[in-house]
């Protein structure tokens, strides 16, 4: 069980530490993460109990490179945020090429996929629950050697951490991208019919809707908001999948995971909703809280997040 370091019938962490109390001694972080915090009187002996919902947090972030993630403070952020399930894209290092603090936590189980070249594309996982099954390649040979997919399976849930070639360059990565985003629409058919829980997370490299981008008109003719693009979208949540950002959060605006590195972007947030966390029925049904840390400084890309009932692996 998770206990994330948010509000508790609003109580805030400072208050709790202050206020409540284990057999007249201020709780612990230990204490707080079983779940349970006891508030005792010393003049009348009185206290209550709060007991925390089982509850698990999913976290997917393009990293723009781990080793540069790792410079703006990567770990700390891990440590203090306490993912129990972090989905990573654009790697951008071999494990040999980063310290073991950074290729495997303390706390979290990892598995990377690399590209072939180095210092390019890659994806990651790192759980707190080990993994029951692992497959590195979607059987698309270019795609696998550019590092772009990966599937682990955690008791009766599957997690994907996928990244979806950028078409910004030329037209032929503009196609290379439609070819992997077929691709990618087959693999997600066949997971629906495992019967699992599934989850696919990444950056998908396309806004959907107009809400999910700063300028739509100006944006209309550039890849990533493409007609072609933003209908395969429409198509690929028709086969089952919730986008769990939006379902929660439908009439957010300024509701952006990436900013261009040009004309002051980040500072006026001019930016793009370009990455997703899609679950399918079963589990988007327990999804009960979702948000995007726009502040966390990581990369240009912020980390995207979603709070799950239950317990991770079910």
């Amino acid at each position: 069980m998770a206990f994330h370091r948010r509000d508790i019938k609003g109580w805030r962490i400072q208050e709790l530490q202050k206020n409540f109390f284990f057999l007249g001694t201020p709780c612990s972080d230990s204490y707080f993460s079983a779940g349970k915090c006891r508030r005792i009187s010393l003049e009348c002996f009185e206290y209550a109990i709060w007991e925390s919902k089982m509850s698990f947090t999913v976290c997917s972030l393009n990293c723009n490179g781990i080793r540069s993630a790792g410079r703006k403070g990567f770990l700390e952020w891990l440590e203090k945020n306490q993912p129990d399930l972090l989905c990573l894209q654009e790697m951008r290092a071999w494990p040999e090429q980063v310290d073991a603090s950074l290729y495997e936590p303390v706390g979290y189980h990892t598995q990377w996929v690399n590209a072939e070249k180095k210092g390019y594309s890659g994806v990651a996982i790192y759980s707190k629950k080990p993994f029951d099954a692992v497959s590195t390649r979607s059987g698309l040979d270019w795609g696998d050697s550019e590092g772009r997919f990966l599937r682990v399976d955690i008791g009766q849930l599957t997690v994907v951490s996928v990244y979806v070639p950028s078409g910004s360059s030329k037209e032929e990565r503009q196609l290379r991208k439609y070819e992997y985003m077929d691709h990618l629409y087959g693999i997600t058919e066949g997971l629906l019919r495992e019967g699992r829980t599934v989850l696919v997370c990444g950056d998908v490299n396309i806004c959907h809707r107009a809400i999910d981008i700063h300028n739509p008109k100006g944006n209309a003719k550039n890849s990533g908001f493409l007609p072609e693009e933003r209908a395969w979208v429409d198509r690929w949540l028709e086969q089952g999948w919730v986008d769990t950002q939006r379902a929660l959060n439908p009439d957010v605006a300024g509701l952006y995971s990436w900013w261009s590195n040009r004309g002051r972007a980040r500072e006026k947030d001019l930016g793009w909703r370009i990455d997703y966390l899609l679950a399918n029925a079963p589990l988007a049904d327990r999804a009960n809280e979702a948000w995007i840390e726009k502040r966390a400084g990581l990369s240009d890309h912020a980390p995207c997040w979603v709070k799950f009932e239950g317990e991770l692996g079910e």
